[in-house]
């Protein structure tokens, strides 16, 4: 059998199904319909107003879409509170870093790690569960911080403070990781390393990129979802995608 056989009998991670965002008048998505298989790493791209943010927001929990639904492993999760998402198995990195900057970087992953292990044993000493400690120390080498371990969040660089914060993300063991401009700010050193980090972990559980770099993403991720003008344009490999006459014209101004 094939191995395209093979992805149409996967059943997706996650559906979107023709979601709309409306504010006021303005539609900021419009009927959007795509699906995202398990184990894969996807770009959502496009040009500024594609409305790239807006579907990270639906998808993450921090709209409810004005129509359509959206399914995680098949269940209706539209609506469903942001502090839900960790408990059924997404985690959210977002594109402004969301990081304790007065604490160190291992009590940042510590704290996020004991909000989803303990977050009913209020009364038990948090400093004295040595499972979590351990885990916030794997998750630091994981995302190559462990060397920082006890400096101060606020000090680190601000790539850094992006790894720390996905740090925090693992430490609720998603199985769908999402993503939004991952490399916003970033210096190119900064830049390489976040992607390489990125490539590893689409390795060990789904990725969802939003990202507005098309190069970027063109050699590192499996499939590009392209949107513009808050509706769906084309979806498919790099190759693909490099050869849409739509997406050149209206991506690249081509045509």
């Amino acid at each position: 059998m094939s191995g395209v056989a093979n992805n149409i009998m996967i059943a997706p991670i996650l559906e979107v199904e023709q979601v709309t965002q409306r504010f006021g008048n303005f539609v900021a998505l419009n009927r959007v319909s795509v699906s995202f298989r398990p184990g894969e790493l996807t770009a959502i791209i496009g040009p500024n107003g594609a409305g790239k943010s807006t579907f990270f927001n639906v998808v993450s929990g921090a709209f409810a879409p004005t129509q359509g639904r959206v399914r995680f492993q098949g269940q209706d999760i539209t609506g469903l509170a942001q502090h839900e998402f960790a408990r059924i198995g997404i985690a959210k990195s977002f594109q402004i870093t969301n990081v304790f900057k007065q604490l160190s970087a291992h009590e940042n992953v510590r704290v996020a790690a004991q909000m989803r292990a303990s977050r009913f044993e209020l009364l038990r000493p948090r400093a004295s569960l040595a499972a979590l400690i351990d885990k916030a120390d794997a998750l630091l080498e994981r995302v190559g911080l462990a060397a920082l371990r006890t400096k101060t969040a606020g000090d680190l660089a601000h790539g850094q403070q992006r790894a720390l914060e996905i740090a925090m993300a693992l430490a609720s063991d998603p199985m769908l990781l999402l993503m939004d401009e991952p490399t916003a700010g970033m210096s190119p050193e900064e830049t390489g390393v976040m992607m390489r980090l990125i490539g590893a972990l689409a390795a060990e559980r789904t990725v969802v990129l939003v990202e507005h770099k098309m190069k970027l993403v063109m050699g590192l991720c499996e499939r590009l979802i392209v949107l513009h003008h808050g509706e769906f344009l084309a979806e498919g490999t790099p190759a693909q995608i490099r050869s849409n006459a739509e997406v050149r014209r209206v991506y690249l101004g081509e045509g």
